[in-house]
């Protein structure tokens, strides 16, 4: 017989999502997978999954910072943070093409960098917390992001022989992907500013040298 009184559910008990591993820890991982042979990008991204491109993006800055040697891997690097940040700034999936992604790092690479950034990732991690999230709830801020990235990498790329050239977009670069990755606010304006003192910088820096060869002409013909 109805009773006209509805039959009560079951509550349900929403588990939290497990927190997002600190930067740390994935790139220890990644060192301990990848420390004794050599591995191309493509098992890179595989190995990260979820936050892989922009943690590839992190992991490929890093060498910027240190000094360490990269030969034939400094332009392919800038490269592929350069065009990863030309999809998102598109709105698109990041995306590297298969030439890039079959590159091979050689074998020691991961060690060298993880060893001498666990320092700089550490000290990140110590400052790093989502505030500021209006700077990273919005699709098009996030396309801008990607764009103030992409002028980054591009000062990457340039064959410039001026001191510290590389270390500012590569300071940039990090600031923006740490706070893309932690949705920190506070670091992707640290990006922005950075990028501008790099411009400043190498501004400066041209002014200077365009002035001293000038003054060089006119001693030569004095």
């Amino acid at each position: 017989m109805a009773t006209g009184v509805a039959p009560r559910l079951p509550r349900l008990r929403l588990r939290p999502l497990p927190p997002a591993r600190k930067l740390s820890e994935e790139l220890a991982e990644l060192r301990a997978e990848f420390a004794d042979h050599e591995v191309t990008l493509r098992a890179v991204l595989v190995a990260l999954r979820g936050r892989a491109y922009m943690l590839l993006i992190l992991l490929m800055t890093l060498p910027f910072l240190l000094p360490l040697p990269l030969p034939g891997l400094s332009t392919p690097f800038g490269f592929a943070i350069m065009l990863i940040a030309l999809r998102l700034t598109l709105g698109q999936r990041p995306w590297l093409p298969k030439r890039i992604q079959r590159l091979t790092i050689p074998s020691g690479f991961f060690p060298k960098v993880i060893d001498g950034a666990t320092r700089i990732i550490r000290l990140l991690e110590s400052f790093l917390k989502p505030r500021w999230l209006i700077l990273t709830e919005s699709g098009l801020l996030l396309r801008l992001h990607a764009l103030v990235m992409l002028g980054a990498a591009s000062i990457l790329l340039l064959p410039l022989p001026v001191p510290f050239s590389n270390g500012l977009p590569a300071w940039a670069i990090l600031f923006l992907a740490s706070g893309l990755l932690e949705r920190d606010g506070w670091f992707i304006a640290l990006g922005y500013l950075m990028l501008v003192l790099s411009v400043v910088y190498l501004w400066i820096f041209g002014e200077a040298a365009a002035h001293g060869l000038e003054a060089l002409i006119h001693w030569i013909r004095s």
